[in-house]
């Protein structure tokens, strides 16, 4: 909607500046081929101050008719406030990860804004526990191999469900507080089933971060050994042996 309402009014700004801009022209040409026409006759010069003249004169009235229609048109309504506020918070989170290090920050910030809003609920433990889990699996994700996408996948799909269980879990916690106390057992009863399933998500979790770490740590040992540090060795020998050979080449006999 705002994006709407700035344009309807960048249009008008242009066809004012445009009208104005063709009417000095038709008004210059046109006071120009009425001072010359009756000095110099009427010629092939004439002709042309009078055509440019008419010209520029039709091209200035279609722009005011343009002006008119566009101006008798109600301009859209301003966006709500809020709206446009998280708008404008979306734009400078997407101008921010766009920096080198911004996404990692954003990203930080949202973790902080997480625990902060998760204190003293019973999926504050868990949570940080996934967030340790989630960082180290972001570090290895990226030097799996293409076979492992699937298991990355599904380790992305699982850590989003486990971050909406944790805030259903604090969420019925609010509701706990205020609640009747005929509704308090059931209440209690779903508490208890959400907070093991989130126990349980979680260490299914962590045991998938420790099972991609395992298997690089496999694939790091099967690998040969790195061939440029093979030649580092082979160098540094050559260079014993030659400061070696001439050691013993300037020791006298």
């Amino acid at each position: 909607m705002a994006d709407q309402r700035a344009r309807h009014f960048r249009r008008l700004r242009a066809l004012r500046r445009s009208a104005r801009w063709w009417s000095v022209w038709a008004g210059g040409l046109g006071g120009a081929a009425a001072v010359l026409t009756p000095y110099q006759g009427l010629g092939l010069p004439d002709a042309a101050w009078v055509a440019g003249a008419g010209g520029t004169a039709a091209l200035a009235l279609w722009r005011w008719a343009d002006l008119r229609l566009l101006a008798a048109q109600p301009a859209p309504p301003p966006p709500d406030p809020a709206v446009a506020a998280e708008r404008t918070r979306a734009q400078l989170i997407a101008a921010v990860e766009r920096l080198p290090a911004g996404a990692g920050a954003v990203a930080e910030v949202r973790r902080q804004k997480t625990r902060f809003n998760l204190r003293g609920s019973a999926a504050a433990q868990p949570w940080d526990r996934l967030s340790r889990a989630s960082s180290t699996m972001t570090g290895l994700a990226g030097r799996l191999p293409a076979l492992a996408g699937p298991a990355v996948l599904e380790a992305a799909v699982a850590e989003r469900s486990l971050h909406d269980l944790a805030h259903r879990v604090a969420s019925l916690e609010k509701a706990m507080r205020f609640a009747p106390d005929e509704s308090r057992p059931a209440l209690e009863s779903a508490h208890r089933d959400l907070c093991g399933q989130l126990d349980r998500g979680v260490a299914a979790y962590e045991a998938l971060v420790i099972a991609a770490a395992a298997y690089l740590a496999e694939d790091t040992r099967s690998t040969p050994e790195d061939p440029a540090a093979t030649r580092l060795t082979e160098a540094t020998d050559l260079l014993h042996g030659i400061a070696t050979g001439l050691s013993q080449l300037r020791t006298p006999r």
